[in-house]
């Protein structure tokens, strides 16, 4: 049932529970809504994207996530992070190991003999504080969790607060801040899994892709990089230009092989630039546009590989590459990388990070 709403809050965001964890902690739907009927919904498991509902060309709304309609899903285990921040280090650490200050650390393994989101028990699966934060802007939501020291081995106590907001121009803007009490290693990503066609659609093979992105860093058999900044030119990693998916998944290409698909870290050409256009994903039949901005290096752009059609969630069956997912990050492994840019984050700093997808039709 819809929570009352204080009188200081906005009329378009709406608090319902979403039923509890198994050790009893209350989990908060969130809905955001903006005056041309676009709808996200936030829930403070995993400060998850729980649904995304925009119109295509006919006006017709669909949700464009994938995920479940309750609570049950997301604790699940075949949970592939439908929707949450990833964290405290979104993407693979190789071995679980990293050295700062001299020191060794290990994050728990999860990912084959690497550590993947932040080790067993990530971001995606804490329970958030959380909170109206709309302001005239239009609605929004704010999540906070503190994250402790020794936290799945990483140094630090950690506090993090994730912000989610829909304004008129049916853009979610995403802001991440962070602040530690010791030098720790931080990188953090939303994992929503888009297919524009409708969530349970059988494939997002014939979305087009735009990457502005030259680079992207190789990866070895565990889908580790090698530390190597190589040329999408002459392969078919290059989306520097609107390129269907489908059209190169399945080339004879090492690349492809490794990550049964696309699974690469792109290196961005404008890092920083939050007005610069990082990505944009067109779905055909739909008209449905993504264009999305960042203010982060790299994004992770990976085609469902890993979904089998064992996972039934809103919208129908996930199948194989049924979704596509663009997560704004810092690069994979970078704490073994020097060439990379830094995720040390010191006390005294503040992490902020933002990025925003940007929803019409064409």
């Amino acid at each position: 049932m819809p929570l009352a709403l204080n009188a200081q809050s906005a009329p378009n965001l709406r608090k319902e529970n979403f039923g509890k964890t198994p050790n009893g902690r209350q989990i908060f739907l969130y809905t955001l809504r903006n005056p041309a009927g676009m709808e996200v919904k936030i829930i403070n498991y995993g400060a998850r994207i729980a649904s995304i509902r925009v119109m295509d060309r006919n006006k017709k709304f669909d949700d464009v996530v994938l995920g479940f309609d309750n609570l049950s899903g997301y604790i699940s285990k075949n949970d592939p992070y439908f929707g949450a921040v990833a964290g405290r280090y979104a993407n693979r650490i190789a071995h679980g190991t990293f050295k700062l200050d001299g020191k060794l650390f290990h994050i728990p393994l999860n990912d084959g003999p690497n550590a993947l989101h932040g080790g067993t028990i990530g971001f995606d699966r804490r329970v958030w504080d959380s909170k109206d934060a709309s302001t005239a802007d239009g609605p929004a939501v704010e999540l906070h969790y503190l994250s402790p020291d020794s936290e799945e081995g990483f140094p630090g106590n950690l506090n993090v607060t994730v912000r989610y907001s829909l304004n008129n121009r049916n853009e979610l803007r995403i802001d991440y801040s962070a602040t530690t009490d010791k030098d720790t290693v931080l990188n953090l990503t939303n994992h929503s899994y888009f297919n524009l066609a409708g969530a349970g659609s059988e494939t997002a093979l014939n979305h087009k892709v735009m990457l502005a992105a030259s680079r992207f860093t190789p990866i070895d058999g565990t889908l580790i990089p090698t530390g190597a900044l190589q040329s999408v030119a002459g392969t078919p990693l290059d989306f520097r230009k609107l390129a269907t998916v489908g059209s190169r998944i399945n080339d004879n290409y090492e690349q492809l092989k490794l990550a049964k698909g696309y699974d690469q870290n792109f290196v961005l050409d404008h890092p920083g630039d939050l007005s610069a256009l990082a990505a944009k994903v067109e779905e055909p039949n739909s008209g449905r546009v993504i264009e999305a901005f960042t203010t982060e290096p790299g994004i992770q752009f990976y085609t469902g590989n890993f979904l089998d059609g064992t996972i039934h969630g809103i919208g129908g069956v996930y199948r194989h590459r049924s979704a596509l997912t663009l997560e704004t990050q810092h690069f994979p492994d970078s704490p073994n990388h020097a060439n990379f840019p830094s995720t040390v984050l010191h006390p005294g700093q503040k992490f902020q990070s933002t990025t925003i997808f940007r929803f019409s039709t064409e």
